[in-house]
């Protein structure tokens, strides 16, 4: 039997908070903030990818396949990691935190259980802690039913990333959608004027 073709898709995502997010559901949690591999963290149901601008948009395509990837495109991007997931609904979307869910194509087909995601970033240096009201990061999410596993690291080489791998300036994680509004700003505002290291 063969394997059905890859599903491929693309859209502006927007970011607030240096983050677009992986959810599985509309209620959303906190979750603790992990970037040591300078990408991606996740906990049950809830997937988050940092990025470098603080607000405003980023172009991401997504590839669904039914299996590994045969092989690592690393030469366009500046990281890639793969991290495994797990969908307690079967329903992984990308989202937003404050804004309409983008159109992209449901990221579990096969339902609930454990996925792996392979990352890729590029941009994230050209406006570290900006808004940028047209995109200038790129992201390709190529998502495939596998067990869970350690991320592995197949490329790191931009600033942002390193940053955040190195521990102490890491971004906040976005506070409940229920929280004030007033109280996001003052985060927003908290994070844009954090002195950034040379």
């Amino acid at each position: 039997m063969t394997q059905p073709a890859p599903v491929r898709a693309s859209s502006p995502v927007r970011v607030d908070f240096h983050t677009f997010e992986l959810t599985d559901s509309h209620r959303r949690a906190p979750v603790g903030f992990d970037a040591s591999n300078g990408l991606v963290f996740s906990q049950p149901g809830m997937v988050v990818i940092c990025t470098g601008i603080s607000s405003g948009w980023v172009n991401v395509q997504v590839r669904l396949c039914g299996r590994p990837p045969t092989r690592v495109e690393t030469g366009a991007w500046d990281e890639v990691v793969d991290h495994s997931v797990e969908t307690t609904t079967g329903a992984l979307y990308v989202t937003s935190v404050m804004s309409d869910t983008p159109r992209l194509p449901l990221l579990t087909p096969q339902g609930p259980g454990t996925y792996r995601v392979r990352v890729h970033a590029r941009g994230r240096d050209t406006a570290p802690d900006g808004d940028a009201q047209e995109p200038v990061e790129d992201y390709l999410l190529i998502v495939w039913p596998a067990a869970s596993r350690p991320d592995e690291i197949h490329q790191h080489r931009d600033r942002y990333g390193a940053e955040l791998r190195a521990g102490p300036g890491r971004p906040v994680p976005p506070p409940p959608a229920s929280d004030a509004e007033d109280d996001i700003r003052r985060r927003q505002r908290a994070r844009l004027l954090r002195p950034r290291t040379p």
